[in-house]
């Protein structure tokens, strides 16, 4: 399999391009290969399309975020223009043709597609928290959206009649002037979205539209290992179009609740503990917080304070695989602020015996509580 190039690389541009220039670098690629100046030539026609794949990306702010945090891995299952290119030409024309002043489509005679626009896409922010993250949830959100009309099942009325300004052929045609000189300019008709006819008796409930305000209970499911800024595409539930115009998508923007008693860093976590100077001179066990429960974690004699223990497997799962991270627990040694008559005694005593067999080389006191 042929490795993909760069997106920025296609276009000519630097990773910190604005829109602007984006577009601007498209825009010349798409007249230096466009099929019309380069008939039969393949190798212009695959320039063509991979200039288009990668403006697809880089102009939609969603999908440029994730190309630049997870390179063409994170295009998976985006969709024309999201990673997977395009099949054909129409579909070119079809997403980009208007920045072209709408006069893309019409050289050599190519149409856009007819037919009522697709609806609008939705977007949501949803925080979840690291035990979620760590299992994966189902999380049912109510949205308002534009929904089929139920009063004339989406067809937007009864009846139908011929389209009075594009007389029935869905298209309208105008002459433009563009790069290649003057070209006949073929779009769909506004009137009746590309349909060549008009509702004669309109839904009163929906005025035409085939559609209404609604309010849903969606589940989402979020599976398990999720990072901060990833987003979810549920495919067909977005707006629905005008008169039975394709369903948009909702598009789930993931975000990270802050824990208070762990930090990610990617799969593994990291947490503080205060355990007795007695447990990390002696050693023995604590019991440590995990995100599924409390586990034993061992101390072995002579720990020192800020020591890092590590427990395997107990940190977050990769997404879509079977490695898990680590939990890393920082020990730090708990030293009582007030001390009884009989502890103070004992301590006392404890630093005597250092004191007398643990002298240094040159004479200084190595006692239990020198540092």
């Amino acid at each position: 399999m042929a490795t993909k190039r760069d997106y920025y690389e296609i276009l000519g541009v630097s990773r910190d391009a604005d829109a602007s220039a984006i577009k601007s670098a498209y825009k010349k690629l798409a007249v230096k290969y466009h099929p019309d100046k380069n008939p039969g030539d393949k190798a212009a026609e695959e320039k063509f399309k991979e200039a288009a794949e990668a403006y697809g990306v880089l102009s939609d702010e969603t999908k440029r975020a994730q190309y630049d945090r997870f390179g063409h891995a994170g295009m998976n299952g985006m969709g024309g223009g999201g990673g997977q290119g395009f099949s054909n030409f129409e579909d070119i024309f079809s997403s980009f043709g208007d920045i072209f002043g709408g006069g893309f489509g019409g050289m050599g005679g190519r149409s856009r597609r007819s037919g009522p626009p697709r609806g609008s896409d939705l977007q949501i922010q949803l925080t979840l928290t690291l035990k979620e993250i760590a299992t994966g949830v189902t999380k049912k959100v109510q949205l308002k959206r534009h929904g089929k009309c139920k009063t004339c099942d989406g067809a937007g009325g009864t009846g139908k009649q011929t389209c009075g300004t594009c007389a029935g052929q869905g298209q309208v045609r105008r002459m433009q002037n563009s790069f290649f000189g003057q070209v006949v300019n073929v779009t769909t008709c506004p009137d009746c979205n590309g349909q060549g006819s008009v509702i004669k008796s309109a839904c009163k409930d929906c005025n035409g539209q085939g559609r209404f305000q609604e309010e849903v209970t969606i589940p989402i499911e979020i599976p398990a290992g999720v990072e901060e800024g990833q987003y979810l595409t549920l495919r067909g539930e977005g707006h629905r179009g005008p008169n039975g115009g394709a369903t948009g998508d909702l598009i789930v923007i993931l975000h990270e609740a802050k824990d208070d008693r762990f930090e990610r860093r990617g799969l593994d976590l990291h947490t503080t503990m205060e355990i007795p100077f007695t447990t990390t001179a002696l050693g023995g066990s604590i019991r440590a917080q995990t995100l599924d429960g409390e586990v034993e974690l061992k101390i072995p004699a002579g720990t020192q304070s800020e020591k890092l223990m590590r427990l395997r497997g107990k940190g977050l799962p990769e997404l879509h695989g079977g490695v898990h991270g680590h939990l890393y627990v920082k020990v730090r040694v708990h030293v009582p602020e007030k001390l009884g008559r009989r502890e103070e005694e004992l301590l006392k005593e404890l630093q005597e015996i250092w004191e007398k067999g643990a002298k240094g080389s040159e004479g200084k006191s190595k006692g239990f509580f020198s540092f």
